[in-house]
């Protein structure tokens, strides 16, 4: 960081008092600042001072390999010209002092501030410059005393500090220079000297940083970035200057380091920000700021912040918890692989060194070495990032362990699993087991399979492991209901979170082994009849029970009848506990009477006796919806896991009528809920019971709340997904209209955000596979993404964005459709965009009808017809021209709409855009073609439009049509096309293609002329108005023909 040396008072150099200066009280206006031009000095006589200084110069902007020779060069001739002492004997030099030197060197400066930036020479001399002022001033430095430095406690005033302050002096009127070549390079001139040294004038230090704080406004992308690289350096001494400051200029008003945040988080340019975030300083303040960079939109600043600025923050366990989780779900989810990459690597040998304490500082281009793998640093990287809830189902540690076992193949054959890895086992340790288990089954293509079998326990050890922790597990869960030990809830998570990850582990082992089968077979249906099992865990036992029974259908009726017996055993387990403690409470009370038969507490007695029954009864009901819940959520994993048909299964069929059935006719609402769940999991291995609860769905939409509703739609969505033919073989023909109606409701529900989401999702992915093709659904899905009332619901318009595109690229006739749809889009957003407030806006309708065209653009489609592929005689595949009928229906059904007499003129604004704006090619249909031609002229003969810009959108679609009629003949032989009375002559009778547009113009001169001339003699009256509404349509069809002569 550069120090001020305040030193100088009366011998103050010259230039600081010039009046070319700007100030700190300067009230110089900021317009006569601007004005400032380069001044070049007069020339003079030529010196041979001058001479051998400019030889240097012209030297050093050839190359950089002799900056360092041409550096001393120019020290030699600085120390001749200020007497310094030296070994070589006085030359012509020496009658020219320190001034001249300065002098001479500030006209080289002034040459180099008109040099472009894409020019070589510039930054040559720019750092050959820095380079000698550096070096000159630590050749002062090393001639002053150290006493001398201690006496005044600052730096003396040296022959270099004065060239250095008479540069800046040079540079700095010009940072606010009206060329930008000359604001860049004086700013990039400002800048580099201060980065190179170790100290500036008191004075000049306010100075820059006035002039460089001014350029971070600068219009120029360029300037801006310089003057941040200066600004940054002097950062660090923003807080000592704050008193300072309050005289200075308005610019200046508040601290320096707030103003580069401000930037860092606004500036457009990504050059800017990239330039702030590499040379900030590192505080607490700023690295908040610094690390939100990680979400920036530009994918190399993001890059940057992982490969540069995290490796060189230090020890990473000085960020918190959710910030190191953050950045790692932020980077290794990220969108570039380059980002996804480095922050890989940022985390397999950055941070693991750090826990291992090995990180080395190598030099920069330094090969560096690489530790030895160390088990305790990575259980240590685990731990501090929260494994136990970062290694949850969506979190972002098995993600990283991912790479960091792809990226460190040492780690992956150092470790082992011994017997006693697994006696004492934490939530690190057995993570990392399942990391490592899940990257050798899955990752190499089989390379590691074999490694995993080896290093894993077989299926009998794993059982009797998960044996173990879940009986610690099921005993903790206990102690807490009898104790209420609330502490203990931490560990009890921990344990949960253990037998997890065993069960992962267990649902990728090989069961071929009967023995190890059985036992794993035995422990998962004793474990599942545990009515304390959580239910994340009984979710985990049901999936790994169904890869132990089998995937045939036997296999599938087996394990549906192991888990029907489990829930019954539930059921039985917690009903029968009530039982008994009804037994005892019998007791007891008889007991009592036969003891106490006191008339006073048989008073008190029956008095207590309502309010215990009630009690009672109220636990009593509390624990049937907690049984209920229970065997409701194993049914589901169950149901979850099958794939049969019902009727087939007869223990499906029982638990549907003995669990499910009474559970939707629950008057208790969770019951009711997670019955229908099952229900509607039940309705996907039965079309004709999907068919008989269709109804039911659907009332359960129109009369539910939103989380019923969700629930109803998702429902819904899958059984038409996997019975399509519902909606066409229902025996109601209503049904179909109703289902309609549910996700028209859903899409208009803007007063729940999650329903309109959902309803959004489910018709989208419907709408994808073909199963609804309804045009008004489509219409209105396109109308919630523009209209106003869904800006608030990301989600919904999330959806939308992916949706939309595809869906109309995947298909042609999904393109088709919206094609029939777009006038009514467009009539229903005009009118939605009137009924706006003043201080409502919008989504403008140039972007809207901008990505209608686009959806609709024919050469978009993913996969074109057969007919617009071919081969070519070497026998290569050729995409032909595309079809363009779809745009062709389209502008006639804009133009129908724009000449209707009920279409207002803001609605046929946006349509006249848009038939500037389609895709008109001869590959189209010849009929269309002449159809849209003739609407086209019937458009213009009735004068519909009301601007210029729509005039012009129109001839242009004629000009379109026209040239592809023509060339739609051209080809064709024997064949005419008769366009408003122009004959195109046949293709024998054309010359050539480039005589073809003069043809066309003179036929539409003619045709023009007749036009009138028959206008004429119909009413004479109408001769002017005729006769200048033909000339401009000439006129206009003449400039766009003229514009587009190129592409003929």
């Amino acid at each position: 960081m550069p120090g001020k040396v305040s030193t100088r008072t009366s011998t103050a150099p010259r230039v600081s008092r010039k009046s070319s200066v700007p100030t700190l009280n300067s009230r110089t206006s900021a317009s006569r600042v601007s004005t400032y031009t380069v001044a070049i000095p007069e020339e003079g006589p030529t010196t041979p001072l001058r001479t051998s200084i400019t030889t240097i110069f012209a030297d050093a902007q050839k190359t950089t390999s002799t900056h360092r020779k041409l550096v001393v060069n120019l020290r030699k001739i600085h120390e001749a010209c200020c007497n310094e002492p030296n070994k070589a004997k006085k030359n012509e030099l020496s009658q020219y002092g320190e001034d001249d030197f300065n002098a001479e060197v500030a006209r080289c400066v002034l040459r180099f501030v008109v040099v472009k930036k894409s020019e070589g020479v510039g930054d040559r001399i720019l750092r050959f410059l820095a380079l000698f002022l550096k070096y000159t001033s630590e050749k002062d430095a090393a001639l002053v005393p150290q006493t001398e430095v201690d006496e005044i406690q600052s730096f003396p005033e040296t022959p270099s500090t004065r060239l250095t302050s008479h540069v800046l002096s040079t540079l700095l009127p010009l940072l606010s220079a009206k060329d930008k070549t000359v604001r860049y390079r004086s700013t990039q001139m400002v800048s580099h000297i201060i980065n190179s040294l170790d100290s500036i004038d008191d004075e000049y230090y306010h100075l820059v940083r006035v002039g460089l704080l001014k350029r971070i406004r600068d219009k120029e992308p360029m300037v801006r970035v310089q003057a941040v690289l200066g600004l940054g350096r002097l950062a660090g001494n923003e807080g000592d200057e704050d008193e300072d400051d309050e005289n200075s200029e308005s610019d200046d008003s508040s601290g320096l380091l707030e103003k580069l945040l401000e930037v860092l988080q606004n500036d457009s340019s990504a050059d800017v920000r990239r330039s702030l975030l590499l040379n900030l300083p590192l505080t607490p303040t700023t690295l908040p700021f610094l690390l939100e960079r990680a979400k920036d939109q530009d994918p190399a600043i993001r890059r940057a912040l992982y490969s540069r600025l995290l490796p060189a923050l230090g020890d990473f366990r000085h960020l918190s918890v959710s910030m190191r989780e953050k950045l790692l779900r932020w980077g290794l989810r990220d969108r570039d692989e380059n980002v996804r990459k480095a922050t890989a690597r940022l985390f397999r040998e950055r941070w693991i060194e750090d826990c291992a304490g090995t990180r080395q500082v190598t030099e920069p281009g330094a090969p560096q070495e690489i530790p030895p793998p160390s088990i305790d640093a990575l259980l240590e990287l685990l731990e501090r990032i929260d494994v136990v809830n970062s290694g949850m189902e969506n979190g972002i540690a098995l993600e990283a362990l991912k790479e960091f076992w792809d990226g460190r193949p040492d780690y992956v054959n150092a470790i082992s699993f011994e017997d006693s890895f697994w006696d004492n086992l934490s939530a690190e340790r057995v993570f990392l087991a399942r990391s490592f288990n899940d990257f050798c089954k899955q990752e190499g293509e089989g390379k590691y399979e074999a490694l995993g079998e080896e290093k894993m326990p077989e299926v009998t050890k794993l059982a009797f492991f998960l044996q173990r922790y879940t009986n610690n597990l099921i005993n903790r869960i206990r102690q807490i209901e009898t104790t209420d030990q609330g502490e203990d809830g931490e560990d009890t998570v921990e344990q949960e979170f253990i037998v997890e990850q065993l069960l992962h582990i267990a649902q990728t082992l090989d069961y071929s082994d009967e023995v190890g089968r059985r036992k794993m077979f035995a422990l998962l249906r004793e474990t599942l009849s545990i009515a304390e099992l959580p239910e994340e865990i009984t979710k985990l036992v049901v999936e790994v029970l169904r890869c132990v029974c089998g995937n045939d259908s036997a296999a599938e009726r087996e394990f549906c009848g192991v888990v029907l017996e489990a829930v019954a055993e539930v059921h039985d387990t917690i009903m029968s506990e009530e039982v008994v403690a009804g037994e005892n409470e019998s007791f007891v009370s008889a007991q009592s009477e036969l003891s106490d038969a006191t008339p006073t507490k048989e008073k008190k007695e029956k008095e207590k006796q309502p309010l215990e029954d009630a009690e009672l009864d109220e636990e009593k009901a509390i624990k049937e919806i907690l049984v209920n819940l229970k065997c409701l959520h194993i049914a589901q994993c169950m149901l979850q896991n099958v794939g049969d048909n019902l009727q087939d299964n007869v223990h499906l069929v029982t638990m549907l009528n003995n669990l499910v059935v009474p559970a939707v006719r629950s008057h208790e609402a969770p019951i009711r809920e997670r019955g229908l769940l099952c229900l509607g999991l039940c309705c996907l291995l039965d079309k004709t019971l999907a068919e008989e609860n269709m109804v039911l769905f659907l009332h359960c939409f129109n009369k539910g709340h939103d989380t019923l509703q969700m629930t109803a739609i998702q429902i819904l969505s899958d059984i038409l997904t996997t019975h399509p033919s519902i909606l066409k073989s229902s025996e109601d023909p209503n049904v179909s209209k109703s289902i309609y109606k549910v996700f028209s409701k859903g899409l208009k529900a803007t007063q729940s955000p999650d329903v309109q989401s959902a309803a959004t999702i489910a018709l989208c992915k419907l709408m994808l596979t073909t199963i609804i093709t309804e045009e008004d659904l489509l219409k209105l899905l396109v109308t919630s993404y523009f209209e106003l009332a869904t800006r608030e619901n990301a989600t919904m318009r999330q959806a939308l964005s992916y949706f939309l595109p595809v869906y109309c690229h995947s298909r042609r006739e999904n393109m088709e459709r919206m094609g029939r749809v777009v006038p009514s889009i467009v009539h229903a957003l005009v009118g939605l965009e009137e009924e706006l407030d003043e201080n409502e806006e919008m989504i403008g309708m140039t972007v809207v009808t901008n990505m209608l065209i686009e959806w609709t653009d024919a050469r978009k489609l993913v996969v074109q017809n057969a007919a617009n592929v071919g081969w070519d005689e070497a026998g290569r595949k050729e995409n032909k021209a595309v079809n363009g009928d779809i745009h062709l229906d389209l502008a006639e059904a804009l133009l129908e709409r724009a000449m209707a007499h009920t279409c207002p003129k803001e609605e046929r604004k946006p349509i006249f855009s848009m038939l500037g704006k389609l895709y008109i090619t001869s590959a189209s249909t010849p009929d269309k073609l002449q159809s849209v031609s003739d609407l086209t002229a019937e458009a213009i003969e009735l004068k519909i439009t009301s601007d210029a810009t729509s005039r012009n959108a129109l001839v242009k679609l004629q000009t379109a049509l026209t040239r592809a009629i023509n060339e739609a003949g051209i080809g064709a032989n024997r064949k005419s096309v008769e366009d408003e009375g122009v004959t195109i002559l046949k293709g024998d009778e054309v010359q050539s293609e480039q005589t073809s547009l003069p043809r066309v113009l003179q036929q539409l001169d003619t045709q023009l002329e007749d036009t009138k001339m028959e206008e004429i003699e119909d009413d004479t009256k109408m001769e002017g108005v005729r006769e200048g509404s033909a000339t401009d349509v000439r006129d206009s069809i003449l400039d766009e023909l003229l514009d587009e002569d190129e592409e003929l």
